[in-house]
């Protein structure tokens, strides 16, 4: 019996542990890109929280990946394009790169600009909080929707279906010499720093930073995403966080064009309301 009693406490530790794993990789995001050109998806953990398995990877077209994600977890996710690697061995793109110079981030977030992803898992009241953003820009059309949720919340797709780089203010492109057109689309902030549209020093709250018409081309094309840093009210979303899983897709519609020759026709904005 004494050595049933000395081993009784190694085995609850094990039990302990598996439980303890089975709960840290309880969700899951599936990312899928459906662009006609290769994507390298980006992610970056929120200070304090639980790592995902990558933080970078390559995502040929039409290829998907399934990430686990931690309990907690908080981060954003975004996707890089037109990305190459120099004679000397650095990673770069010209969208959305985080500055490690490799194909994973390594704790670097996106240079704008760059559609992001952003969640908070499990949060207040058991939650989980998500929101699609262009207040950094905007560089890929890109859905995220919740899959298997439980009644409750505010639990619906949102995101960015349509192509916004050709029609992309001429002040605001990012248009690189090799590409033929614009492949990003500054926000107002990142292209003029002033704290009017940056809601930072005396606008920096919401009674006095308000929508200008620079974010209101981001918010009238995409009603769901978060256009400056004050659209809470209709660009942030909720679901029950106990099985909700996640797919995140990079050019939803099926019409997707090359990254630098985006636009949007009459049908892709059919599509978009039809899920929207």
């Amino acid at each position: 019996s004494s050595m049933a009693g000395r081993a009784l406490p190694a085995l609850v530790s094990v039990v302990v542990f598996f439980i303890s794993v089975r709960d840290a990789a309880s969700k899951s995001f599936v990312i899928t890109n459906n662009c006609e050109y290769t994507v390298w998806p980006g992610i970056l953990s929120s200070a304090g929280s639980a790592g995902m398995d990558s933080t970078g990877y390559v995502l040929a077209p039409r290829q998907s990946r399934t990430m686990s994600v931690p309990t907690g977890w908080s981060g954003r996710l975004w996707g890089r394009t037109l990305c190459s690697t120099d004679d000397a061995g650095k990673f770069t793109c010209v969208t959305g790169d985080c500055g490690s110079g490799r194909q994973d981030c390594a704790g670097g977030g996106a240079a704008p600009p760059a559609t992001l992803a952003e969640f908070t898992m499990d949060g207040s009241g058991g939650m989980d909080f998500y929101d699609v953003s262009l207040v950094d820009g905007y560089n890929l059309p890109m859905l995220v929707a919740p899959q298997g949720a439980a009644a409750g919340g505010n639990c619906e797709p949102t995101g960015c279906l349509v192509d916004l780089n050709g029609a992309c203010p001429a002040d605001l492109r990012v248009a690189p010499a090799s590409a033929s057109g614009g492949v990003a689309c500054r926000s107002a902030c990142e292209a003029f720093g002033s704290a009017q549209y940056c809601c930072s020093g005396e606008y920096g709250n919401p009674n006095t930073c308000r929508p200008s018409a620079y974010s209101q081309f981001f918010k009238n094309a995409c009603p769901r995403s978060y256009s400056y840093a004050y659209d809470d009210a209709t660009s942030t979303f909720t679901c029950p966080g106990s099985d909700t899983a996640y797919t995140i897709t990079f050019c939803p519609s099926t019409t997707s064009r090359p990254a630098n020759n985006l636009t949007a026709s009459p049908s892709d904005r059919v599509r978009v309301h039809a899920v929207l």
